[in-house]
């Protein structure tokens, strides 16, 4: 019987001593151009005294405040309404009607032609809602704001048969 000698277990065997050599010669390649490889520095032009740099002219956006139009038609003042009406949303009086009332007066609408509900109900608490609005020949711009409302809305809708723009109870506005 022919027995073979025994090997260590972490002997290599010619297969597997090409395998290493090869892996061992990538990863010696590999580090010697990762490291050893010398740095050379990185030049960067310097500018000369012709080569002049002017940034371009950033453009300023242009806001068009929308304004009031004693001629122009509802739609056509729809905007300065609503952007009146958020003014006042954001202010400290937003949950007085006289405020909303007041701001569009001195925009430009006419007092006359206005119509607000009351700031509390019948009861004393606050409002869920203060609807206001503005006659605009057969049309009317309303206004509603408060919790129930979430964001101010703004609308220009047709007026009633009445020849109102408001439903229900509304306070004389006699200030």
């Amino acid at each position: 019987m022919h027995r073979r000698p025994e090997r260590p277990a972490f002997a290599l065997t010619a297969t597997t001593r090409g395998r290493w050599s090869g892996a061992l010669g990538t990863l010696v390649l590999a580090c010697a151009l990762a490291s050893c490889a010398p740095a050379e520095p990185i030049e960067t032009p310097t500018p000369t005294a012709s080569a002049t740099v002017t940034p371009a002219a950033t453009p300023t956006p242009t806001v068009t405040v929308p304004a009031f139009d004693a001629d122009g038609t509802a739609e056509q003042n729809l905007a300065v309404f609503a952007l009146t009406v958020e003014e006042v949303w954001a202010s400290a009086d937003k949950a007085s009607g006289r405020a909303y009332v007041d701001a569009l007066v001195a925009v430009g609408f006419a007092k006359a032609d206005m119509e607000v509900t009351e700031d509390y109900s019948t009861v004393g608490n606050p409002a869920e809602s203060i609807q206001f609005s503005v006659k605009w020949g057969d049309q009317c711009l309303v206004g509603q704001v408060g919790p129930a409302t979430g964001d101010p809305v703004a609308a220009v809708l047709p007026g009633l048969d009445e020849g109102t723009c408001l439903v229900g109870d509304t306070r004389a506005i006699d200030w």
